[in-house]
């Protein structure tokens, strides 16, 4: 298992990002407020062009607030591969899901280990 710690911004440390990839699967723990000033490890760990990942796992249960640019950025890779949520959705980041109609372009699963081998079907273009 390959595994990265990706770190915190500012001196109130508003979010982290984790990763690890199991096999062709990257697992990205998100924690905290994810806005336009605070995305550049998120941004890279969901790169849409990685290569050797054929799925992303969002584990989303610790994300306290996020913006149109956080979610840009997590709707990138599900264009061309599956991008499960994983773990209890926050409400805010649900109410946002559903105001943009971004949730119809994720997979859930209530873990991580269910969302890495979920079966997703493809998406209809």
């Amino acid at each position: 298992m390959d595994t990265h710690h990706a770190g915190t911004y500012g001196a109130d440390a508003r979010n982290s990002v984790e990763t690890r990839t199991e096999g062709d699967v990257r697992v990205v723990v998100m924690a905290g407020e994810f806005d336009m000033d605070g995305v550049d490890e998120l941004r890279t760990a969901l790169d849409p062009e990685a290569d050797g990942v054929a799925r992303f796992v969002l584990d989303v249960s610790g994300v306290t607030f996020a913006d149109s640019t956080a979610l840009s950025i997590m709707l990138q890779p599900a264009l061309n591969r599956p991008v499960v949520l994983a773990g209890e959705i926050p409400n805010r980041l649900g109410r946002l899901l559903e105001v943009t109609g971004a949730d119809r372009a994720f997979a859930v699963a209530p873990t991580t280990a269910e969302a890495m081998v979920l079966i997703v079907p493809p998406r209809r273009r």
